[in-house]
């Protein structure tokens, strides 16, 4: 490897050098040719220092100049030229570019909470301007954080930039994308979003970066989700962005202050922007939510059209089915915004490297997907989960019994299902092609080895290709299987279900739960049916659980009716760990019990209540648990 060294009176020649747009370091890494380009005009002056064995290079910041060095021993050459004109770019958008970060003193970034000072150069490769500017840096995600070794980022400019094409922001996010080996599973979600037209969808580009100039891998660098001009352009004090997510709600951090649980649903939700809202605030945004709720809980199709935008939420749930994304189950990173006075509108999409069929057996360490196509979120009968594969919250669903919303989700899976596999997937491979030819696949692969044991304990090592031929040919399979089950969505009705239900009886029952017999209990709860449909006046069309204050909760159970049940008697998610006993069934009037072996203790008592309904007439059914 060559080493060109410049002579001291290069350095002198500080006159020269600032006549000139960039600076180019030059390194060659693994066939890849790495340039970290320093701004040497346009608002970015930087000054550097020559020693014997290293240059210093400062780049000024408000709090003071940053200084990051070179050992000349790595370099290359070192060399001066102007920015090209934007007409003389070429605008590849697919190409995997090199971006290099700084951290203050070299600090280790370890932390997702601590924000490091840093230095960002991107070379933008004769496609897009090149890039030097100071901000700061801290680590991101949830279980990409925590239990992967290759970590994801989020980084803030001190001032709002263009970065390879994408529209001027401070805030930028780098994905991993550790658990996916092809690195196109968000990709092909985002150019589906963006077919779908689901507003403000996030974009890619792939850079290879050097932390420190230690090479760290191939990332995806796309944009936060944000309210901004430039992002989710909706007004800044009266509009308003939220995601449906279990980790940022209510149960799992319980001391944010920004976040509910719907009042109808039960949902956990987060108010992300703008923050600062006050408890009361809070409970005005959650008591408008329910009337979206309420309006979607009665299957009334005109009053959801006038408060939230139809299509965006047939988009957000198209997309999670197609990419068979479970964590709708949860849910998590799902986004929602609305306007002043404007209605709720779902979007950006977001993570998706929890779909595509992944292995949830070995979550910690697996990367595997693409194992059954036919698997179905939502069922073949949505509104009653019938071969579901998981019972998700009712919000979801509920508008499937509508004839109106059926029809209009039939008619958009149609519209956009051809475009989603020939022209989506061809366009998600143009970067996958050039991710490959470039060798960036190849790097990424030899710093971060993806390997598993194979059923005769010998190892099998992951790799794009292969992983990339198993998407399309899923990806295929899939939407040619779900032509046909949404086809043959039943198509429901346009009758409103009364929201106001009058409770006409009450059956109580007492049964004994051993806390020691967990999951696996074989009691059973029996109810006469002639007693129900005495008190009703007819057969009940629905059997649901109810909250503490005597709303409706949600199926959290595994079968067709029940709920697990918290300790205060409201229907919660397993995965919240605040669950205590359980009522299960596929039958109107028979059914299992349990409880969790780890949350009951001795002595407990809780009170649950089911509810079977007959247009506006309902009869609560009470069960006492005793622990034993």
């Amino acid at each position: 490897m060559p080493r060109i060294l410049l002579s001291m009176a290069v350095f002198a020649a500080t006159t020269w050098v600032a006549a000139q747009n960039w600076m180019n370091i030059h390194q060659t890494y693994e066939g890849l040719d790495r340039n970290v380009t320093i701004g040497l005009s346009e608002g970015v002056q930087s000054d550097f220092d020559h020693q014997e064995e290293s240059i210093f290079i400062n780049i000024p910041r408000e709090d003071g100049a940053m200084t990051f060095p070179f050992y000349m021993g790595d370099l290359d050459s070192i060399s001066f030229s102007p920015d090209l004109l934007d007409s003389e770019k070429g605008h590849n958008k697919y190409r995997p570019f090199t971006m290099n970060i700084y951290t203050e003193n070299g600090e280790y970034i370890e932390e997702k909470e601590v924000w490091l000072n840093c230095v960002i150069t991107i070379d933008g490769k004769g496609e897009y301007s090149n890039y030097c500017g100071t901000g700061r840096i801290r680590g991101r995600g949830n279980s990409s954080w925590e239990w992967y070794d290759k970590k994801p980022y989020k980084f803030k400019l001190d001032s709002k930039s263009k970065l390879l094409g994408l529209e001027k922001a401070k805030n930028w996010n780098l994905l991993a994308n550790y658990r996916d080996v092809t690195d196109l599973m968000n990709t092909f979600a985002f150019e589906t979003a963006h077919s779908m037209g689901m507003p403000y969808t996030n974009h890619s580009r792939y850079v290879e970066v050097f932390l420190n100039n230690e090479y760290i891998g191939l990332y995806q660098l796309t944009e936060k989700i944000e309210i901004d001009k430039k992002r989710i352009n909706i007004d800044e004090t009266g509009g308003l962005l939220m995601s449906f997510d279990m980790d940022d709600g209510p149960d799992l951090s319980p001391n944010d202050g920004d976040n509910f649980s719907s009042q109808v649903f039960s949902l956990p939700m987060c108010v992300k922007e703008p923050e600062g809202y006050t408890a009361e605030q809070i409970d005005s945004i959650k008591a408008e939510f329910a009337i979206l709720e309420k309006a979607i809980k009665s299957r009334d199709y005109e009053k959801v059209n006038e408060l939230m935008d139809i299509q965006s939420f047939i988009g957000i749930l198209q997309i999670h089915e197609f990419l068979y994304n479970v964590e709708i189950d949860a849910p998590r990173s799902i986004y929602m915004f609305k306007d002043k006075d404007g209605k709720y509108t779902f979007g950006p999409v977001w993570d998706w490297d929890a779909g595509y069929d992944f292995d949830w057996s070995d979550m910690y360490t697996g990367h595997t997907f693409f194992s059954d196509y036919r698997e179905l979120i939502y069922g073949t009968d949505p509104v009653n989960g019938t071969n579901a594969s998981y019972r998700i919250n009712k919000f979801w669903l509920t508008m499937f019994g509508n004839a109106t919303f059926v029809q209009q989700y039939k008619d958009a899976w149609l519209q956009h299902t051809d475009a989603v596999v020939a022209e989506n997937w061809a366009e998600t491979m143009k970067y996958a092609n050039a991710l490959a030819e470039e060798g960036a696949y190849d790097r990424d692969s030899e710093r971060w080895p993806l390997e598993t044991w194979a059923w005769d304990w010998s190892k099998y090592q992951y790799t794009p290709a292969e992983e990339i031929s198993k998407m399309e040919q899923w990806i295929n399979n899939r939407k040619s299987y779900l032509d046909d089950v949404i086809a043959n969505y039943p198509a429901g009705n346009d009758d409103i279900e009364p929201l106001d239900v009058t409770v006409v009886g009450t059956i109580k029952k007492t049964q004994s739960v051993s806390f020691s017999g967990g999951y696996s209990q074989s009691g059973k709860i029996n109810i006469s049916q002639n007693e129900v449909t005495s008190l009703l006046g007819g057969s009940p069309t629905s059997l649901v659980p109810l909250n503490s204050d005597g709303e409706e909760g949600s199926n959290t159970a595994a079968g067709t009716y029940g709920a697990w049940f918290n300790a205060n008697g409201d229907t919660a998610p397993f995965n919240t760990g605040n669950v205590h006993v359980y009522i299960e069934s596929n039958d109107l009037y028979r059914w299992s019990y349990g409880c969790h072996p780890q949350n009951c203790r001795k002595g407990d008592t809780h009170t649950v209540t089911m509810q079977y309904r007959f247009g506006n007439k309902a009869v609560n059914v009470q069960v006492t648990f005793n622990v034993n």
